[in-house]
């Protein structure tokens, strides 16, 4: 089995906090999709015949495209690859494209499964983040998409933003409940570099919120949640039963995949490459049947190192049994060694020979993952 990832690298505006590659002008729209399709083309044989159980679009704003153009890559996707019947199809949206006309045709050409990037339901914080739509866009596209008939939705929220109040979290997170959506993906507010929220902070213009309190809302994000049937299955996912992302699980599992576009990033097990991100540069060398991109071949230290980074977040843990299979006497010593100290701690629980972040530990799983790195 594995999955394709598809980057369309635009948007309507930039959000303050977003460090992903895209371009606010969408003039090149369909001759970025061409480049995709003959991308597609041209890495037939990446993936080596495996079985297509996921097809991911997203950015960018994938919303931005017709349902024509998203057809396009996918007739092409199914004409090169092998595509499970039942893959699922997931395309990222943001809530004022998805009017009745869009959804219909999205629905129509085989996306089975939406992403809302609603981020919050409180105007204030909408402006703030720089978000192109409004607190009834979010409820009502949701509404209209059930309506519909998609019964796979997803939504995004941010916790940790500047002046929010614990209370505006609980009823961001209330209101997300109410609308009877079957997943729920949730971030605390980060400083990426070269961001205009990094320029906001380093001006003073905005003051982070402390450890404390994202920590705090982070807590209630759990609680509230699985008090009203969300299951943690990843530090910032949640699923209702079944509902569980089938294409961002196989990127924790270590699952092949493909990524086509500019910036997106490829694994085939043993390797890594990614596009250069650079819509230009990506396009010109597909015109020649080419492609610009670096690949980096993983060593065994890399594959330990990713393997902890993934699963340790997630509710699968990690496997020692796993550890002492596929790497060295030397790496398996060092993660039992390493191991037993966070457990000591109060980070991390052991149940057999599987070790799961405790609530506590959560909060801190990028320290630990770094300190379990085998470096």
């Amino acid at each position: 089995m594995a999955g394709i990832y598809l980057h369309i690298p635009f948007c309507k505006q930039a959000c303050h906090y977003c460090d992903f590659h895209f371009s606010t002008s969408t003039q090149n729209q369909d001759d970025i999709i061409n480049a995709i399709i003959s991308e597609i083309e041209l890495r037939e044989g990446y993936l080596k015949d495996k079985l297509i159980e996921t097809i991911y679009f997203g950015g960018g704003t994938p919303s931005l495209l017709t349902g024509g153009q998203v057809k396009k890559m996918l007739d092409k996707i199914r004409e090169v690859y092998s595509v499970g019947q039942n893959a699922e199809i997931t395309l990222e949206a943001n809530p004022d494209d998805l009017n009745y006309i869009k959804l219909e045709q999205l629905k129509q050409v085989g996306i089975n499964r939406l992403s809302i990037g609603i981020q919050s339901f409180i105007e204030r914080d909408l402006s703030f983040m720089n978000r192109s739509h409004t607190k009834d866009q979010a409820t009502k596209c949701v509404s209209n998409a059930q309506a519909i008939g998609f019964d796979n939705i997803s939504i995004d929220l941010i916790y940790g933003v500047p002046n929010q109040t614990n209370e505006e979290w609980r009823n961001n997170l209330r209101q997300a409940i109410s609308l009877n959506i079957q997943h729920i993906s949730s971030y605390c507010l980060t400083v990426e570099p070269k961001t205009t929220l990094a320029h906001m902070v380093k001006k003073k213009q905005v003051l982070q919120v402390t450890d404390e309190v994202a920590e705090k809302q982070f807590k209630m994000l759990i609680e509230t949640l699985a008090e009203n049937g969300f299951e943690q299955y990843e530090i910032s996912n949640f699923a209702k039963g079944g509902f569980i992302s089938l294409h961002n699980s196989n990127y924790w599992k270590g699952v092949e995949y493909i990524g086509l576009g500019p910036s997106a990033h490829s694994f085939d097990g043993n390797s890594r490459q990614w596009n250069f991100a650079n819509n230009n540069r990506y396009m010109k060398s597909l015109e020649n049947a080419n492609l610009d991109f670096e690949r980096e071949i993983l060593t065994e230290e890399q594959k330990y190192n990713e393997y902890i980074l993934t699963n340790l977040r997630t509710k699968w843990g990690l496997d020692e049994n796993q550890i002492i299979q596929r790497f060295s006497l030397k790496i398996s010593d060092f993660f039992q060694k390493e191991v037993k100290k966070h457990q000591k701690d109060g980070f991390l629980i052991q149940n057999q020979k599987l070790f799961k972040l405790t609530n506590k530990g959560q909060f801190l799983a990028d320290r630990i993952a770094s300190d379990l790195f085998y470096i």
